[in-house]
């Protein structure tokens, strides 16, 4: 029954240090943390008294990090960064302090394949599927987060979590009203970064206000706020801040509540990252520190003969304004009967991207003639809008009086209203068989466009948000470089079975989900090639451009040209996902565990947008989503003492789905075709005497492309076929296909291998730790490619076609010093040294399919040099 179930709950929580390795683990929802058994009223104690990292008795391949762990990493560090000692995780960080993004793997998946969740809501965007790291919580206020290798729950509302999970969970407000305080100073402490202000501050306040209420009703409210100059360059800052707010109410005495939370982040972030083209990048650690193209300070020419003032990638922003209100809830129906309620409401303003020269007369286009009978073919076209990617406004933007080019900013611009609702309903057959029902629910309005605004004098925009103030061309017509609207919805239905055997010795889940997915999309533009460019026409000229760029394709060829017209499409993505999953505890200590999943991900609205090319009913125009069968083993051993853990597994997908995206964002989408994926994840962690722990962990990561991908040509100059990663095969009709030579070679930018550890020792007051991670080499694209020099007509020539980005060790300190004996018992100070012997990497960086090194979208970014903060943190 319920109240035997918490029973059980209660006494596991007093006796949390003998026996915190057999709690469950921590799920993605109220609902699924209720089914597991999990602990969701247990505040205040460490997960686990080794580190701070768990590994939970659960069928499917979890890792949990607890509160303790993450208070000894940097404040305001980015929670990908500080899960970057899990088994099987890769996150490199653009800057030492977490507010400016980086790149995120889970056993080789990017962030699109990872669903990130917070407090059970999805984080992930739903247009592109992307982890926007720099946006996450303030750590203080998390309890755990627990990362799914490889799976989700089956009520996780998710439309393409391919390679697992992370759940953040917010802390339960303290029973007692308290104040707690954070203020940290840092700096960069590396050769040569000297002489500009790279400094980090952050401060953070939070309020408890105990319980208030005779019904135990109690409340947080924090706010923070955080700046650093620019990591590299001698131009830019990063500045953040946020706020969040949780109340809690208690129900009865049986662990139900209702929970209400506020978080709302607001970043306004320049560029950074470094100057090179992956071609470029060498082993001269002194060019990571450098100035900005065109020199600082500049003006904007004020004729209409554009300067490159404002146009540096470094004077780019990335702004964002995002918010969410969370509901939580657990009810107990009957005593065996109990209901789980979790909504939310989301909301998100941002963009990312530089400047154009905008034109400030028309766009033209000439009539074509037959060149035979000089007939009229298509007549001339002349006027405003977005062609090519450049604007033409038909009027004098600066007032010079002349009709030239302008420099402006366009960014492009996402406005998301997102809804979210996810309900569970449990029923306890008896005290070891369990079944629950649930139904998720994601609706998400995803508005896309691309206005410009004006630059100040001296290149920084009026407003990092020109929609707010968009131009407009002669008539009035606000001009957009892209014009999109979508919704994105999700119902999806799931089912659960949990039954306890053997005296508990054998546990066992089976469960299936099948979600309902409809992409309802809308293209404002006229589609222009298959790669998804498109010209934004005003709708007063739109008649006379169909007519000079007619649409036409050829069904048998499966080919287009001209411009295709605006328009929309439904599309719906269904599958029934079955899952299974048993652990089997040989002995108290030792157990073993499997489990089976399968997955689907659903084509982010950039590959489909992409699709509009074609007509809706051609096989052109369908885009595949990608599917997979995943496997996992596990064998693992737990005292209090000692933890130990090793897990095999295995995936293997279809129509693996990847995308490639510019240093404007445009993404690009490749179909892999099928791609095998394999490897083993393991742990070791030790408290061999009482102040020392010691935690281990590797992982080694395969991925095996199976087919040869096919691509647009194998020219015999090119760098891709002088190093012999392309071929071409003639067909019978006379025509020729080319083929990159993909099959067996490596999935780009996964590591092969990933090492690290950490040991801890905690004597009297003070708290030593030092940590290290391993990454091995990474690829730039899917051909492995490398800059290597051929023998050309009997010369050497160096080629670039791809790159690999050599292997790194990060080690980091921490040292932290409590303040109880001074009569400060909820203070301490706290030292952090990140990138302890300063090594110099390539961070994250961005390729494609064939991506050439010395492509101008092939940027890369330099991995964060050694930085050192100090943080006083008090409470009373």
């Amino acid at each position: 029954m319920k109240s035997h179930t918490f029973l059980k709950i209660a006494t596991s929580t007093l006796a949390l240090g003998a026996a915190a390795a057999a709690l469950p683990a921590f799920a993605q929802s109220t609902g699924s943390a209720d089914f597991d058994g999990d602990a969701i009223i247990v505040t205040g104690g460490r997960i686990n008294d080794i580190v701070g990292v768990r590994t939970p008795d659960s069928p499917k391949a979890k890792v949990e990090i607890g509160k303790e762990f993450i208070a000894s990493q940097r404040a305001g560090q980015s929670v990908n960064e500080i899960i970057n000692l899990v088994p099987g995780v890769s996150f490199t960080n653009n800057d030492p302090w977490g507010s400016s993004g980086g790149s995120f793997t889970i056993r080789g998946f990017d962030s699109s394949r990872i669903a990130q969740t917070f407090d059970g809501i999805p984080l992930n965007d739903s247009g592109n599927y992307a982890v926007y790291s720099n946006q996450q919580v303030d750590a203080e206020i998390i309890e755990t987060v627990n990362v799914n290798l490889g799976s989700t729950d089956v009520d996780t509302p998710t439309a393409a979590a391919v390679g697992g999970t992370v759940n953040i969970n917010t802390k339960v407000p303290d029973d007692q009203f308290g104040v707690m305080t954070s203020l940290s100073y840092g700096d960069i402490a590396a050769k040569d970064s000297g002489g500009e202000d790279r400094s980090f501050q952050r401060y953070f306040a939070k309020v408890e206000t105990g319980e208030f209420t005779s019904i135990g009703t109690k409340a947080y409210f924090t706010g923070s706020f955080a700046r650093n100059g620019a990591t590299f360059a001698n131009y830019g800052k990063v500045q953040k801040k946020q706020f969040n707010t949780k109340i809690y109410q208690p129900i009865g005495d049986n662990g139900d509540f209702i929970s209400l939370s506020g978080h709302y982040n607001e970043n306004r972030n320049n560029f950074g990252g470094s100057p090179l083209r992956a071609s470029a990048f060498n082993s001269d650690k002194s060019s990571r520190f450098y100035e900005v193209a065109g020199g600082i300070p500049c003006t904007v020419s004020q004729t209409s003969v554009v300067n490159s003032c404002g146009t540096s990638f470094e004077r780019r922003y990335n702004p964002s304004n995002t918010g969410n209100v969370r509901l939580a809830s657990l009810f107990t129906l009957t005593d065996k009967l109990t209901l789980s309620v979790d909504a939310a409401y989301q909301y998100t303003k941002a963009n990312g991207g530089g400047t154009t020269s905008a034109n400030e007369g028309l766009y033209t286009r000439a009539a074509v003639f037959n060149t035979t009978t000089g007939a009229l073919i298509t007549p001339a076209f002349s006027g405003t809008g977005n062609y090519g990617g450049a604007f033409y406004f038909g009027r004098d933007l600066n007032g010079d009086g002349a009709i030239g080019q302008v420099t402006l900013v366009q960014p492009s611009q996402t406005k998301t209203n997102r809804y979210v609702a996810i309900a569970n309903l449990s029923y306890e057959l008896n005290d070891t068989n369990r079944v629950r029902l649930s139904y998720s629910f994601d609706r998400a309005h995803h508005r896309q466009t691309g206005a410009a605004g004006f630059l100040k004098a001296n290149g920084e925009p009026f407003d990092v948000f020109p929609v707010n103030d968009p131009l407009t061309d002669r008539a009035g017509n606000v001009l957009q470089k892209r014009d999109r609207d979508s919704y994105a919805t999700l119902h999806q239905i799931a089912g659960e079975y949990r039954g306890d055997f053997l005296n508990d010795q054998l546990t066992v889940l089976v469960g299936v989900r099948a979600p309902f997915f409809k992409r309802d999309l809308t293209q404002n533009c006229f589609t222009t090639s298959s790669g998804g460019f498109v010209d934004c026409v005003p709708a007063d000229q739109q008649a006379a451009y169909i007519a000079a760029r007619p649409y036409s394709f050829n069904a048998t060829t499966g080919r287009a040209s001209g411009a295709a017209l605006p328009g929309s499409r439904k599309l719906d993505y269904d599958k029934i996902l079955p899952n299974v999953g048993a652990v089997f505890k040989i002995t108290p200590e030792v157990s073993i565990a499997g489990s089976y999943a399968k997955n689907l991900s659903v084509p982010s609205t950039d590959a489909l947008y992409n699709a509009f090319y074609f007509p809706a009913d051609s096989d052109a125009a369908y885009r595949v989503p990608e599917s997979s069968n995943s496997f996992d083993a596990s064998l693992r051993y737990s005292t209090p003492v000692v933890q130990a853990s090793i897990t095999g597994w295995y995936s293997k997908y279809k129509n693996r789905l990847v995308t490639a995206y510019d240093i404007d964002g445009n993404g690009t989408d490749t179909n892999l075709g099928p791609v095998k994926k394999y490897g083993v994840d393991a742990s070791f962690s030790v408290r061999p005497v009482q102040p020392l722990s010691l935690y281990v962990f590797g992982s080694w990561i395969k991925s095996e492309i199976q087919n040869d991908a096919v691509t647009g040509s194998c020219a015999a100059t090119s760098d891709i076929a002088l190093a012999g990663l392309c071929y071409n095969v003639a067909q019978t009709d006379g025509t020729t296909i080319s083929y990159l030579r993909t099959a067996g070679k490596r999935e780009r930018a996964a590591p092969e291998w990933l090492f690290g550890g950490r040991a801890q020792v905690d004597v009297g007051d003070f708290q030593f730790g030092a940590q290290a991670k391993y990454t091995s080499d990474r690829f730039l694209n899917d051909i492995n490619g490398e800059v290597e020099t051929v023998t050309v007509a009997g010369a050497p020539k160096i080629i670039a076609p791809g790159g690999k980005f050599k292997a790194y060790t990060v080690v980091d300190l921490n040292v932290r010093y409590n303040l109880e004996s001074l009569g400060l018992a909820k203070s301490q100070i706290q030292l952090n040294v990140s990138n302890l012997f300063d090594e110099y990497y390539v961070g994250s960086f961005s390729g494609g399919l064939d991506t050439l090194a010395s492509s101008t979208s092939a940027f890369v970014n330099f991995g964060s040099p050694r930085a050192i903060s100090a943080t006083f943190i008090m409470g009373f």
